[in-house]
């Protein structure tokens, strides 16, 4: 089994679209203002958005995308106006992390684990 896609909800679509474009995702399919769907720029997994009239109030879908260059992304997202709610931090897990918001409200964690991601020192086998 290989993940295909993660849809999260929006408020307005095209702003999230605008939103995402930025961080790097290539847009496949667009049938605005319902429903936008992205290629992820590496690997085979998509990512999608769909119009909602109202979000949930509960802590939702977090998000992550990983990236072997993780200070580099954050500086250069940073610079063409994305805030950030943490900077690039090393957790005790291994993995490196930088936290954000998308326009809704949505939890996104641009971070980079290699190895660690699939296979850490404690892995059940």
């Amino acid at each position: 089994m290989d993940l295909n896609q993660i849809t999260i909800p929006s408020l307005d679509v095209k702003k999230a679209t605008g939103f995402y474009k930025t961080l790097g995702m290539h847009l496949i399919v667009d049938a605005s203002p319902r429903y936008v769907r992205f290629e992820c720029p590496n690997g085979n997994s998509t990512f999608s958005i769909h119009k909602v009239n109202e979000l949930s109030k509960d802590p939702g879908v977090i998000v992550y995308f990983e990236n072997e260059n993780l200070d580099e992304l954050v500086k250069e997202l940073k610079g063409k106006g994305i805030i950030f709610t943490s900077d690039p931090e090393d957790k005790t897990f291994l993995w490196r992390e930088a936290h954000l918001e998308d326009p809704d409200g949505n939890q996104i964690i641009l971070y980079y684990a290699g190895k660690n991601r699939k296979n850490p020192p404690w892995r059940i086998n």
